[in-house]
């Protein structure tokens, strides 16, 4: 039987960093070196990572490698001693934040946790975000062998995501997502439900929208999305869950996943999301901030989904947060 190692006793650097030993599992098995390195060395430029395979730094099973080899169940990686520079090393999640997370787990079991994710925390760092949801969970959980992102919000979008514990978690789900997007039908088997409230009354048989959708980069930290022919094919399903005077509350089923679907798609058939800076509406906005609405009224309300050797559907729901449902509950009933 092959013992997993983890030498800490071995060290080849100077700076009390030391060379570990990683034995790779069967559920680690199958993604490339690089990737697992980049997944266990957090903050490490990549160009050092791919520095460290090419001088032969990193060995698999005593040897050498090339970064695209396929990890097998019971290699042994030599993982090099790597510091990361003080200036680059993560943001300590604040006692508030981890308990807020903690208290918006939705589900959990053994390969899968479910988050209502809060309004205005962006799921990973990057262009100027120095924590996002995922580094946060990987503080909250340093013994947590694996846990990554199985789809992803935009920032100011809340309510539910996936975060998976098992690589094998990951891969069952995400290739789930893309067989849905490519049969473009709610057969798949993940099902994403998001709540919206939008300008006007939408029309009752208005029940999809199917139009190609291109995204275009305007610069490093911006894109936009634009109805184009050349785009991809993008379906989103429609239904009107309440009516308010000047308003719809409706509920969207995107059956493709492509970036600011639900508001690209809406603001196509004439009814843009309250709060929506990039393709809303900017004099609504405003008026509608001054009665309390102060964000993108944009929630994923449940997720729909089959877990490895699980026959039945699982269904998550995440109610309407306080800022959206409390200004909500404010606007006049429609009258015919």
């Amino acid at each position: 039987m092959m013992r997993a190692m983890k030498r800490e006793n071995i060290s080849h650097s100077t700076s009390g960093l030391q060379v570990s030993f990683a034995s790779i599992d069967a559920d680690q098995a199958g993604q490339r070196l690089d990737n697992f390195l980049m997944a266990r060395l957090k903050g490490v430029p990549k160009s050092r990572i791919y520095n460290a395979i090419r001088k032969g730094e990193v060995r698999v099973n005593k040897g050498r490698s090339k970064p695209e080899y396929k990890l097998v169940s019971g290699d042994q990686i030599r993982i090099p001693p790597i510091r990361v520079s003080d200036e680059k090393e993560l943001a300590k999640a604040s006692n508030q934040i981890q308990k807020l997370l903690n208290d918006s787990i939705l589900y959990e079991d053994e390969g899968l946790l479910v988050i209502n994710k809060p309004a205005g925390m962006a799921v990973h760092g990057g262009s100027g975000i120095s924590l996002g949801l995922i580094e946060t969970l990987r503080q909250m959980r340093p013994d947590a062998r694996y846990l990554e992102l199985v789809h992803r919000l935009d920032r100011d979008t809340s309510g539910c995501i996936m975060i998976a514990k098992k690589r094998s978690y990951l891969r069952f789900l995400q290739a789930a997502l893309r067989e849905k997007s490519q049969q473009e039908t709610l057969k798949g088997d993940v099902r994403k439900t998001y709540q919206a409230l939008v300008i006007g009354q939408w029309p009752a048989n208005k029940s999809r929208v199917d139009v190609p959708l291109l995204k275009m980069e305007l610069n490093q930290d911006e894109r936009i999305v634009k109805v184009h022919p050349e785009g991809k094919s993008s379906l989103t399903e429609f239904s009107v869950v309440a009516r308010y005077q000047g308003f719809s509350l409706i509920e969207a089923k995107p059956i493709t996943g492509r970036t600011h679907q639900i508001r690209v798609h809406a603001q196509y058939a004439g009814h843009s999301l309250v709060g929506d800076e990039k393709y809303g509406h900017d004099e609504t906005n405003l008026r509608m901030r001054e009665l309390g609405f102060k964000r993108l009224f944009l929630h994923a309300s449940a997720l729909s989904f089959y877990l490895p050797n699980t026959p039945d559907m699982i269904e998550v729901k995440a109610p309407l947060p306080v800022d959206l449902a409390k200004p909500l509950s404010l606007l006049e009933p429609y009258k015919v």
